[in-house]
């Protein structure tokens, strides 16, 4: 399978599972210094052997690449591991970086975001240089960052963890905001040395995760054709 069919069904399932809509977008580094992106329209609709455009990981985003794709530049300039990002709308997502917040630690997806998802705290869209800088150092250490407002952004080892840590970022948003609801924001946190240890992509949970959202896609392979 392709680094460009790879994309494309990561782009539908995204749609499929609500986490994106009308906007959003994801990639998959390609080599050192160029990755691939989805076409700037809604991720669900894209089509079977659609064009992803190939993006420098620094310099001038190409004609037709969208402006926010500037943080996926910085994300895999700095991070020589990052396989995969996704830009994704959650509901979850979208309310609490609406009230300037970010999840705890509470449960098993949570801890993936260890020690705390950042938080770019502006609601204006990341499409220069100078915002994509500074959403970048507001991501900290973590595989996480919330935009105020404008979703979330994660970034993985490769596509696929990349579309399961968005998967689990807007899980660990809906644990957030029911904690909240039911008085207990300073209860059930799970200590940070747990949290490492239960961050385990160990047992087939990439895979896993990645055949639940993308089962029944038209360019996935079956088993039986690998």
């Amino acid at each position: 399978m392709s680094d460009a069919t790879t994309v494309r069904i990561a782009a539908r399932a995204l749609g499929r599972a609500g986490l994106v809509h009308a906007y959003g977008h994801c990639s998959a580094r390609i080599s050192a210094d160029r990755f691939l992106v989805c076409p700037a329209r809604p991720m669900g609709l894209i089509r079977p052997g659609e064009a992803c455009p190939d993006v420098p990981v620094t310099g001038p985003l190409p004609d037709g690449v969208l402006g926010e794709v500037r943080l996926h530049q910085r994300i895999y300039a700095a991070r020589p591991d990052a396989g995969g990002v996704v830009r994704f709308m959650g509901p979850n997502v979208m309310a609490l970086g609406a009230l300037g917040l970010v999840p705890e630690m509470r449960h098993g997806f949570g801890c993936y975001f260890h020690p705390r998802a950042g938080l770019w705290d502006d609601v204006q869209l990341v499409r220069d240089d100078e915002k994509a800088d500074a959403a970048f150092a507001a991501m900290g250490q973590s595989v996480g960052l919330i935009l105020k407002g404008n979703g979330a952004v994660v970034a993985g080892k490769t596509l696929q963890e990349a579309v399961m840590l968005a998967y689990y970022l807007e899980d660990a948003c809906r644990i957030e905001l029911s904690a909240r609801v039911a008085g207990r924001a300073d209860d059930a946190l799970v200590p940070l040395d747990q949290a490492r240890a239960r961050a385990t992509r160990a047992g087939g949970i990439v895979e896993r995760m990645w055949d639940y959202l993308t089962d029944g896609d038209v360019e996935k392979p079956s088993r039986d054709e690998g």
